[in-house]
């Protein structure tokens, strides 16, 4: 059987930005606060909503209490699920790399900190679900990402074998969640964080996912 790839979701298969900044600032206007730009993305994206919208708001000016933060994150989710692909898309060459790699027998399977039910909505909406044998959000199991657990339950749901699998994702913590669970690692360049993938120390980087069949093909062997 051959590997069990699995892929983070924001930031490494598609562009979701837009859309969760457009939820953060919806909330920051309605709290009377500025608007930030999608370019803070990189510094607030990652970490799941809570974080985001922790962040976000101690960007703005404002820091949360925990009941506030709380009231805000239940009007993040209802807000962005509505809206959750409305903005968003694939990062070029997901589409074709998917199709090659599930044509060559690669099991595929997401693990991201998204709660599951946006993560299914979004990657519906994008068009690419079925090419998936599990999507694994933030309270599928009791623990997520940087839990090694969270990468080897969704490994096991997909039908896979923790020791042929290979992670792809854009961040420390796809790369933490990686390592602690004795999984090769491949990490994009084109994501959601502030340190520079390469400091990060990946097995592979890719720059484009042309590059991601031979990648994962070096590591396989």
């Amino acid at each position: 059987m051959r590997a069990t790839l699995v892929f983070d979701l924001d930031g490494t298969l598609a562009e979701t930005a837009p859309d969760i900044m457009a939820t953060l600032n919806h909330l920051l206007v309605r709290e009377g606060l500025d608007m930030l730009p999608v370019s803070a993305a990189r510094q607030l994206v990652g970490a799941g909503a809570r974080a985001l919208l922790e962040r976000g708001f101690k960007a703005a000016g404002r820091p949360l209490e925990a009941e506030k933060l709380e009231t805000l994150f239940q009007a993040f989710l209802v807000h962005y699920l509505d809206h959750v692909a409305e903005l968003s898309f694939l990062f070029p060459g997901v589409e074709s790399a998917l199709k090659g790699l599930a044509g060559e027998g690669y099991g595929l399977a997401i693990c991201t900190n998204k709660p599951e039910a946006h993560s299914l909505a979004l990657v519906e909406q994008l068009g690419i679900l079925p090419m998936f044998r599990k999507v694994a959000g933030r309270e599928t199991f009791a623990f997520c990402k940087p839990d090694p657990r969270h990468l080897t339950e969704t490994i096991r749901a997909a039908g896979g074998d923790a020791a042929r699998a290979i992670m792809i994702g854009d961040s420390r913590t796809d790369v933490d969640t990686a390592r602690a669970a004795g999984i090769p690692v491949v990490g994009v360049t084109f994501g959601y964080t502030d340190v520079p993938m390469a400091e990060l120390k990946p097995d592979r980087i890719i720059e484009h996912f042309d590059a991601l069949p031979e990648a994962i093909r070096a590591l396989a062997r």
